[in-house]
């Protein structure tokens, strides 16, 4: 007979109530599971790592090989992605399709923290394991833990894949019979999170300890699994023990190594590479900073405007636009090419005009300034920020020393002018990726993005960009056309044709105009080949305060889509496309950006598309987003709606000079139609990000 749910409760209270030493939380990272995510070996636990934890990980199971990334996003979130390689099955039937590559499954979990461990209570946590796919290893969990000197205890109760052993009563059956038989199979074509699933059919206890062993690296790990492993998607599984055993070593702050015997018949091993988004840094040799004399210049009659220019550019990394001296203020403006911490920019940029202008000067003017546009004014009180950079008071901060404001620089006597007019260059890395694939499991494609221009004046300027392929495999595609065939037009599927034509190829080639429209307005308008597949025209309105938490903007293009064997020629297909997107920073979510757009897709179908993302103090931010639109998921094929995750990392955590630029890292577990935005050349709540900084 299996016992009652009752059982869950009162484990859960014999594991707290024996803190006669006190509480003392770990001060340690917690080590991953197999699936990924903090846990014991193949049971989740309630743990969680501090904001900002990333781990990527690879483990070795046998039949299983799985390699996942997990990322704590706030002190209450752990959400992890994974692809399983399962080794008894092959990715298809048909060897022209897909060889002798086996199958391979990806997944997302998620966790929350529902309670904090404190002296007497044990941290109690809520999960999803693979909530958003085919489903193969797809549970809910609720577990806690309690620490009590060098051993972590857990128990947990497990449903889905969790939980198939069966091994106690479903505390929701008791409640409401739907809950006590699990729907089979996945909706949709996959892809779709099945709500109706949550919490129902069997369930199973499961726990284990942890115990940290007097050598420091060493951990060592007990746990009975809540799966009996019968209906595995790699097969039945035999299960001679119950119980899994695991040893963790840790080898540096970056490495930890393990070992782990399970079901009494099965070895494993797998390695996890850790890092902290907070507080990962490169070593800079960046120039000091100026410092400030205890006599500054007489007079502006001593002022050597050459040297400051050129000390604002070698060591404030602020690329002077103009300048203009009036009364007892300097007026200067440019643009930041260094230093995207503004903190770090405004000081270095206030200690070069300290050391070179007198006392008498008492306000300077910093005007940031972006494709000719000016962005926002910083106005630094000369004698509050002198007195800060010399610690002449205790009490004096450098940051209180200045305030940002709207630009006003349209009536000033410009004592310097540099033209924004002429030609210009530059040259960018990309990297497109994907995964899963049948000829490869991993494709990609790397190379130099090569963009050069004419600049007419502030407000006009024509654009090209060419895409140089130095690095892929894409070359490898077994077949060019995608064989899905539905009423949906073919806006993106085309992909292959797109990527592997040349290695060399015309990324865009448009006119470009943009303005500041009034005071937070700003607009742009553009014509030409758009992007790799598609030429047209549009425009975007954007309204954006200073330092505001939320911005508003509106796009509108009519586009035709470009032909994949021509640089120059367009296919019959054309629509309109456009959004209204709101950028909304979360006063209750620190460091988030969430991106809602509504509108109409490439495809002609219409609905929203939500970005959520989360920037760690280094700089690096991690993103995920997913388009719902009124395209029904058996249009849309497997994956049933647009969704994908980025990483984008700051260039300068690589370098050893301080930088401004950042690289993204995209993964899209399926790109099909439905939900595809145009990639617009210029996104104006990009351009105007020094406003409202979010990425710096």
């Amino acid at each position: 007979m299996k016992k009652s749910y009752i059982a869950v409760l009162v484990s859960v209270y014999c594991a707290s109530v024996a803190a006669e030493q006190g509480f003392e939380p770990s001060a340690k990272s917690y080590s991953q599971m197999n699936h990924g995510g903090v846990g014991l070996i193949q049971m989740p636990t309630s743990r969680h790592n501090e904001s900002g934890k990333f781990s990527l990980n690879y483990q070795d199971s046998q039949e299983y090989r799985l390699w996942s990334a997990s990322v704590q996003l706030f002190p209450w979130m752990e959400a992890t992605v994974r692809y399983t390689d399962v080794r008894t099955k092959l990715y298809s039937d048909d060897p022209d399709f897909s060889g002798d590559q086996t199958y391979k499954d990806k997944g997302i979990d998620a966790k929350f923290r529902l309670w904090q461990e404190s002296e007497f209570l044990p941290e109690l946590s809520a999960g999803f394991r693979d909530f958003g796919g085919t489903g193969l290893f797809e549970s809910e969990y609720i577990a806690a833990s309690k620490r009590i000197g060098p051993f972590d205890f857990h128990i947990g109760l497990g449903w889905g894949y969790l939980g198939s052993k069966g091994n106690i009563s479903n505390p929701f059956c008791d409640l409401k019979d739907s809950f006590c038989v699990r729907p089979r199979g996945f909706s949709g074509s996959g892809g779709k999170v099945d709500y109706q699933k949550f919490f129902k059919g069997t369930a199973s206890l499961y726990g284990g300890i942890e115990y940290q062993t007097p050598w420091d690296p060493l951990r060592l790990k007990l746990e009975y699994d809540g799966n009996n492993y019968v209906n595995d998607f790699a097969g039945a599984l035999v299960q001679d023990s119950a119980y899994n055993i695991a040893a963790v070593y840790t080898y540096s702050d970056a490495l930890d190594f393990n070992l782990n015997y399970m079901r009494g018949n099965t070895f494993g091993f797998g390695v996890n590479y850790k890092v902290d988004f907070n507080s990962v840094k490169q070593l800079k040799l960046d120039p000091a900073p100026k410092v400030v004399p205890v006599v500054q210049v007489a007079n502006t009659d001593n002022l050597d405007r050459t040297q400051m220019n050129r000390d604002l550019y070698l060591n404030a990394g602020f690329m002077v636009i103009n300048y203009a001296l009036k009364d007892n203020e300097i007026v200067v403006t440019g643009r930041q090419i260094s230093y995207r911490d503004e903190h770090v920019a405004l000081e270095r940029i206030g200690r070069v005009l300290a050391s070179h202008l007198p006392a008498e000067v008492k306000r300077y003017r910093i005007v940031e300034v972006e494709a000719g546009l000016p962005q926002v004014e910083t106005v630094i009180d000369a004698e509050k920020f002198v007195k800060a950079v010399r610690k002449e008071s205790l009490t004096a901060v450098v940051t209180n020393s200045y305030s940002r404001k709207e630009p006003e620089v349209s009536n000033e006597p410009w004592a310097v002018e540099l033209s924004e007019s002429g030609f210009g260059y530059s040259a960018d890395i990309f990297w497109s990726q994907t995964f899963g694939n049948p000829e490869r499991f991993y494709m990609y494609q790397g190379g130099l993005l090569l963009g050069a221009g004419y600049q007419f004046n502030n407000n006009f300027s024509v654009q090209t960009t060419a895409k140089v392929d130095l690095l892929t495999n894409f070359d490898d595609f077994n077949f060019t056309v995608d064989a899905f065939n539905n009423n949906v037009p073919r806006v993106r599927t085309y992909i292959r044709e797109y990527v592997s034509r040349s290695d060399v190829t015309m990324e865009n080639l448009y006119g470009h105009w943009k303005d500041e429209l009034a005071d937070n307005w700003y607009a742009q308008a553009y014509g030409g080949y758009l992007e790799t597949m598609y030429a047209g025209v549009g425009g975007e309105v954007l309204y954006k305060p200073i330092d505001s938490s939320l911005a508003i903007g509106v796009d509108l293009n009519y586009v035709r889509q470009r032909d994949y064997d021509s640089e120059v020629a367009l296919f019959d297909y054309k629509t309109m496309t456009g959004h209204v997107s709101f950028y909304w920073e979360p006063f209750f979510l620190k460091d988030t950006l969430v991106t809602t757009s509504v509108g109409q897709y490439l495809a002609k179908d219409k609905g929203v598309t939500v970005d959520f993302a989360k920037r760690f103090d280094s700089g690096i931010v991690v993103g995920a987003y997913a388009a719902i639109t009124d395209m029904s998921s058996d249009d849309y094929g497997e994956g049933s709606f647009t969704k994908g995750f980025y990483v984008s990392i700051p260039f300068d955590l690589f370098s050893l000079k301080s930088a401004t630029g950042r690289g993204r890292i995209p993964w899209i577990p399926i790109a099909r139609d439905g939900g595809q935005m145009l990639n617009r050349p210029m996104n104006l709540n990009d351009l105007t990000e020094v406003r409202s900084p979010f990425l710096r």
